[in-house]
């Protein structure tokens, strides 16, 4: 695999003329010898199939992956398939879930056609009375009419998603990003849609062709981020990793946290959209895949496919795991389970941001005097900051707060 530059990145994921300046600079390459190719990802195949998925997380963690194979790779480290199933496995597996989401989709399209139409929809379609506007559609079915008032706000936010790409000036690739969000939201009532989503979503459309493998693929993401986007009366589920972010600090570095906590009560609501969109406004597109798949290796569980095909079947991870399956966990994962350290909001991300807050340590100190200076300060550091570097520092973090942790 040859090094590849920002302009073969452009190739993949090509920027509108005039938009250049509006977007941050990309900082991956694909380094030949550290970043996964399709060479090497084909090699890691036994004949009928099996991944060695230690040999593949390696090297993502080393390097990434490579531009032309990233949707199939994300569909393992995101749990859509098990490394240790066959092709044949996989190729029913996948026709069965395409099956599904065509069914879902139809559902859907019965109740609100311009789903899977190439077009979709940016004004509300019920009424100041509750009711849906064209008559020819009556229900009074609370779910249905929530979920319809949903439609034209995931329009509104899709019309705003990386609109910086060539990709989305084609409408039917909107309405792809639309349609997948819409029947999420249809069969996820308990979340719904809220806004954010649309930035989750949207690489998977681009990466995958088939509408539905980019469904497969973000509602696997889902699952992991799902708490997030949970929404009560008195709170927004993103808040308890916020609640991590905030001991994780006070463990790792009293001071800086003394400081945040005296500026906003403790309640780290600075680093909200960091969390909740994963990182999507600090770092170029490109970069934001380089980060999400880094995070992705370093977090995975060879447990991750049983647990969301049979969610009996299998535990976050178990202490007790011996040293040859501990290889087929990414570095961050194996780290939890071998000091028994599994608490659900202790994500990759949450350390992230703690190392972002670490290497801006001196200037919060001195120049914070409020929450928008510190939101200021964060904000200096889009398209700055190295993926890789980041994850690096995160892990270091991690230890550090484990072994603090421990201690009475």
């Amino acid at each position: 695999m040859k090094s590849a530059g920002a302009s073969e990145l452009d190739n993949f994921y090509p920027i509108k003329p005039g938009c250049q300046d509006d977007v941050p600079k990309t900082r991956f390459k694909p380094r030949a010898g550290k970043t996964l190719s399709a060479r090497r990802w084909h090699a890691s195949f036994t004949q009928d199939g099996q991944l060695d998925i230690a040999k593949v997380l390696r090297r993502i963690q080393r390097g990434g992956i490579h531009p032309s194979i990233k949707g199939v790779v994300w569909e393992f480290l995101l749990g859509c398939y098990d490394p240790n199933s066959t092709f044949e496995e996989r190729d029913q597996l996948k026709e069965s879930r395409r099956k599904q989401y065509e069914k879902w989709k139809a559902e859907c399209q019965r109740m609100v056609p311009v789903i899977g139409s190439g077009k979709f929809i940016t004004t509300s379609i019920i009424g100041e009375d509750g009711l849906p506007i064209d008559k020819r559609f009556p229900t009074s079915d609370k779910r249905m009419l929530q979920w319809m008032q949903t439609l034209h706000q995931i329009g509104l936010d899709v019309n705003r998603t990386d609109r910086t790409l060539v990709f989305y000036e084609n409408e039917a690739n909107q309405a792809k990003l639309w349609d997948v969000l819409s029947v999420y939201a249809w069969l996820e009532a308990e979340i719904g849609y809220v806004q954010g989503m649309n930035d989750i979503c949207s690489p998977m459309v681009i990466l995958l062709e088939n509408e539905a493998d980019s469904f497969w693929c973000f509602e696997r993401a889902m699952r992991r981020m799902r708490q997030n986007f949970k929404v009560t009366a008195s709170s927004m589920g993103v808040q308890s990793q916020l609640g991590t972010l905030s001991q994780i600090m006070k463990a790792v570095d009293p001071k800086l946290h003394q400081h945040l906590e005296e500026l906003d009560g403790g309640e780290y609501l600075f680093a909200f959209r960091m969390l909740m969109v994963l990182f999507r406004r600090e770092f170029s597109f490109a970069d934001t895949l380089y980060l999400w798949e880094l995070m992705w290796a370093m977090e995975y569980n060879p447990n991750l496919f049983s647990l969301y095909e049979e969610p009996e079947a299998a535990t976050r991870g178990d202490p007790a795991v011996k040293d040859k399956q501990l290889k087929q966990y990414g570095k961050f994962e194996r780290k939890n389970v071998q000091t028994g350290n599994m608490e659900e909001n202790n994500a990759l991300a949450v350390f992230l941001v703690a190392s972002i807050l670490e290497l801006k340590n001196r200037r919060i100190l001195k120049e914070a005097k409020g929450v928008d200076d510190v939101v200021q300060i964060l904000g200096d550091i889009t398209g700055s900051i190295d993926a890789r570097k980041a994850c690096t520092e995160a892990l270091k973090l991690q230890k550090k707060y484990l072994s603090k942790a421990k201690k009475p």
